[in-house]
C-alpha cells in the first residue's frame, strides 16, 4: 500500500523512491560528518612538535632541492590520454559482454565511438605529444 496517493502529471509515480532517495541521501551526509568527527577526534597528534614532521617526505628517501619542481606539459597530455583509454575500456566491457543481445545497431555505434577515439589518439601521435624525450 503506498504512503502518498501521486498528484502528478507523470503515472505511476513513485513516490516511495524519493523517499529512499531521500534517505540515502540524508544517510550518506550524517556518515560523512561522522567521520570527518571520528577522525578529528581520534586522530593521532604529536605532544610536542618537531622539525622532521615539517620536512618533505618522498619514499623515504632524503629530497633533493625543492619540492616544488615544474613538470613539463607532456607528462599531463600522457596522464589525459591515459584517462581517456581507460574511460573507453569502461564503456568498452559492459557492451563487449552484452554483444549478442543488443544487435546491429549496438555494433555499429560501438565502431563509431572507437573510431572518433583513434581518431584522436592518431591526431596526438601526429602532433607528437606521446613522443617521451
Amino acid at each position: 500500500m503506498p504512503l502518498h496517493t501521486c498528484r502528478s502529471p507523470i503515472p505511476d509515480c513513485p513516490v516511495e523512491a524519493w523517499i529512499s532517495t531521500l534517505g540515502f541521501f540524508l544517510l550518506s551526509i550524517l556518515l560523512t560528518l561522522g567521520l570527518v568527527a571520528g577522525a578529528a577526534i581520534l586522530g593521532v597528534r604529536s605532544r610536542r612538535p618537531s622539525e622532521l614532521g615539517q620536512r618533505t617526505y618522498e619514499c623515504g628517501e632524503e629530497p633533493e632541492g625543492l619540492a616544488w619542481v615544474r613538470f613539463h606539459p607532456r607528462y599531463y597530455v600522457v596522464a589525459l590520454v591515459f584517462v581517456l583509454f581507460d574511460v573507453e575500456a569502461v564503456f568498452l566491457f559492459p557492451w563487449a559482454l552484452n554483444i549478442r543481445g543488443l544487435g546491429t545497431l549496438a555494433m555499429v555505434e560501438m565502431v563509431v565511438f572507437v573510431a572518433v577515439l583513434m581518431l584522436g589518439w592518431a591526431y596526438a601521435v601526429r602532433k607528437g605529444a606521446l613522443k617521451w624525450q
